[in-house]
């Protein structure tokens, strides 16, 4: 579906204290706004309601996160595990944009901060991609985001075995948990090509289950990396990161 995106795309942002900047050109808006930005809208809970909301916390940004659907909690999650994912901001803007002659309004899900750059992401199941509605919007968000050279995404439904063991390894998140010590003599171990169930046998003066624990937690934080379009076992090889 072709569109006309008229010059100025413009946004509004509810800052930290509740306050609204109404109207920033979109070109020249600082990413440093956007980043302290907080959700444009809040979400209620109601009996009956046919999408689940809820907040996660966050290992990237230290916080508490939202999202609106088990599908958005999706993408937080694979955000969240992104080494090259320095920031998230769910809901970070209202984007203003007159399309074909007429003003059109969107709220993003979510803004990544990332190595390669900010990308707005929208969230959608696939089989909902086609519908018109749904397709035009995302054109002309595509459009307006891409104008200032910023990456945008649409993300619809990821490899099940691959977010199931992504959402398994974010119960091993929390850094704090762990003992500095036992995570540093890990991280000093040679744990490229050694199996997972041999990682796990290492440092047999600790209790089986904290160096379990602890390993998991260096997949989760990047610092080893296996393949996860299967069931982790102990048989998956672990990997140093590049």
């Amino acid at each position: 579906m072709g569109t006309a995106v008229a010059a100025p795309v413009r946004l509004s942002v509810r800052r930290g204290d509740e306050s609204v900047v109404e109207d920033l050109a979109w070109p020249s808006v600082p990413l440093g706004l956007l980043r302290e930005a907080q959700p444009w809208r809040t979400f209620r809970w109601y009996k009956g309601q046919q999408h689940y909301s809820g907040t996660y916390w966050s290992a990237t940004v230290g916080d508490q996160v939202i999202y609106e659907s088990r599908l958005e909690l999706g993408r937080l999650l694979f955000a969240d595990f992104a080494p090259e994912v320095g920031h998230i901001v769910a809901q970070p803007f209202l984007l203003k944009a007159d399309v074909d002659g007429k003003i059109r309004k969107h709220i993003p899900d979510y803004l990544l901060v990332t190595d390669d750059g900010p990308v707005v992401v929208d969230v959608k199941p696939r089989h909902r991609l086609e519908k018109p509605e749904v397709a035009f919007t995302f054109a002309w968000t595509r459009e307006a985001i891409t104008s200032r050279g910023w990456q945008y995404e649409v993300w619809s439904e990821p490899d099940p075995c691959v977010l199931e063991n992504v959402r398994f390894l974010a119960g091993y998140r929390r850094a704090w948990l762990f003992d500095p010590d036992l995570v540093s003599a890990l991280r000093a171990a040679d744990l490229d090509g050694m199996s997972l169930g041999d990682a796990f046998r290492l440092q047999p003066q600790c209790p089986r289950p904290l160096v379990k624990s602890a390993v998991l937690h260096l997949l989760w934080s990047g610092h080893v990396t296996t393949a996860l379009d299967r069931p982790l076992s102990s048989g998956h090889m672990l990997r140093r990161a590049a």
